[in-house]
């Protein structure tokens, strides 16, 4: 989603110095109802410009300011008018930038940290408490503020923490308001935004809707569009979005590709098209993409094979469906966060190709149209429950688009996906039976296909596979953590898999976190 004419969309800009949490600052923005972009470091003023942003924030990172090689800021930046708020590193890059005294005291603060607000607490911190815990990441600091700043908060380690020059909508803090262990951190940068800034807090479900609605319009103009339906959230949200431009110049197609779990079809077929009355085709492919698949173990090969044989899949639907006009644009649930993912922009690693992002044919016969390719998961639910998408549909737990195919490790088969289709099965039977549906984000349950494990099954000797429980917990996958599920519950889904999957004989449990690990398996 990038800026428009109307002000109310034009984008904060979130500039990654390389830190783990500037999604996380660009999530916050969004709470405080402000549309935000991330982009690199490496972005030139004139490149910032040109996304008309309202406001730039500068995050934290890694490096030193003082290390050769580290990211800086152009003093050029502060000249344009735009107003700017630096966080960590991002401050005592601002600060040097402005002519302010960055020092290496050798004093460090990391992790839970007093803040004491000045006697001039200026906009950002007036009528906080006095002193209160923040969150801090540091080895350097800002010892002297630049010119026309007021020091606004102080701590042990940072004898400048904040500061402010309001005439020219510029502020900083040293510590991080967009972890939850600052507690009065959003407020801070909702502080920054609405007030420094001047921004009004007009990013909301309606506009969102509102507005894509009318991009979908203007892509599409009289044209036809196809949407492949997983029966997932994402997909979902984006083919009702563009029913609710086109209409019935848009058609579902459903494709059985054999990788689903137990009863998803029958879902989809059932529940989406009362709750939406939208066209649907339904086609059976699930002998295509099992031989696709055959003999392949590479997780990367078989997200681009299940990729490309999604497209080509379309592309017959496509003919089929041509008495009825040309359909040239393809509807895609991309997310933000598989955007990024898949390497979605400068200095931005590929952690894995998403099948809607980096696994698409280079013959791609189709215009995408992707209306959720800005917003994060939580966002996309919000605006399928404004669709009036039923709960059932909006609050599935996410599952990825190659689907089964990336929960087994090693090859795919029709026996293999049998297996994990029952497993899975009893594991979500049991999560909701417990209420732990929202506790959760998701649980991919893996199967090791290519692994296997002794037990004593029936008082005799068994060498089964073993299949792994992921419950994780996240806002929107950017980062994630491991649920604590009860005993109790872990202990009935592992004695039910084990007595119902004849061919599972241990179930495990993944307790990483994401950093290092990504939700997925593959």
């Amino acid at each position: 989603m990038s800026a428009v004419s109307d002000s109310s969309s034009r984008p904060v800009l979130v500039i990654d110095f390389g830190a783990q949490y500037a999604q996380l600052i660009a999530r916050r923005v969004r709470e405080a109802q402000v549309y935000s972009e991330v982009v690199p470091h490496t972005a030139s003023v004139a490149e910032l410009l040109d996304k008309d942003p309202a406001a730039i924030v500068l995050s934290g990172g890694p490096s030193s300011v003082y290390e050769p090689g580290a990211p800086q800021v152009d003093p050029k930046l502060f000249d344009v008018g735009v107003p700017v708020f630096g966080i960590c590193y991002g401050f005592q890059a601002m600060a040097g930038a402005l002519g302010g005294t960055v020092a290496h005291t050798g004093t460090r603060e990391y992790g839970r940290t007093e803040l004491g607000v000045t006697e001039n607490g200026g906009l950002l911190h007036e009528e906080l408490p006095g002193t209160h815990p923040v969150w801090m990441s540091h080895g350097d600091c800002v010892t002297e503020a630049p010119e026309g700043f007021t020091v606004t908060a102080t701590s042990e380690g940072a004898p400048v923490a904040a500061f402010e020059d309001k005439g020219r909508r510029f502020a900083g803090v040293q510590y991080h308001p967009e972890v939850g262990h600052s507690p009065h951190g959003q407020e801070v940068l909702r502080r920054f935004l609405h007030e420094i800034a001047g921004i009004r807090p007009q990013w909301t479900t309606s506009s969102i809707v509102d507005e894509q609605v009318a991009r979908i319009r203007a892509q599409i103009g009289g044209g036809k569009a196809i949407c492949g339906l997983s029966g997932g959230v994402d997909s979902a949200v984006a083919a009702a979005l563009v029913q609710r431009a086109i209409g019935d110049r848009l058609t579902c197609v459903f494709v059985d590709h054999g990788l689903l779990r137990a009863g998803e079809r029958a879902q989809v077929e059932r529940d989406y098209v009362a709750a939406t009355g939208v066209k649907l085709v339904t086609v059976d492919a699930r002998e295509r993409f099992l031989n696709a698949l055959a003999g392949v173990t590479d997780p990367e090969e078989k997200r681009k094979i299940i990729g490309r044989e999604f497209i080509r899949v379309f592309e017959q639907a496509e003919r089929d469906l041509k008495a009825e006009g040309d359909y040239q644009f393809l509807v895609q649930g991309t997310l933000y966060p598989d955007v990024v993912e898949s390497g979605g922009g400068a200095g931005t690693a590929n952690i894995k190709s998403h099948h809607n992002v980096g696994g698409l044919p280079d013959d791609l016969q189709f215009t995408l149209v992707e209306p959720l390719r800005a917003l994060f998961k939580d966002e996309v639910r919000r605006v399928g429950t404004e669709l009036g998408l039923p709960e059932t549909i909006v609050q599935r737990q996410p599952f990825p688009g190659p689907g089964l195919g990336i929960r087994i490790i090693g090859e795919v088969t029709a026996e293999r996906l049998e297996i994990l289709r029952k497993a899975d099965a009893i594991a979500r039977e049991e999560l909701t039976s417990a209420g732990l549906d929202r506790t959760i984000w998701q649980c991919p349950v893996v199967l090791l296909a290519d692994v296997r494990s002794v037990g004593v099954q029936g008082d005799g000797r068994t060498y089964g596979h073993p299949v792994v429980l992921r419950p994780v917990s996240s806002e929107d996958a950017m980062t994630a953590d491991w649920t604590r599920l009860p005993y109790d519950v872990l202990e009935r889904i592992s004695t039910r898999i084990t007595n119902e999957v004849a061919e599972v004989n241990r179930v495990v449990l993944d307790v990483t976190s994401k950093p290092p690990g990504t939700i997925e398996w593959e």
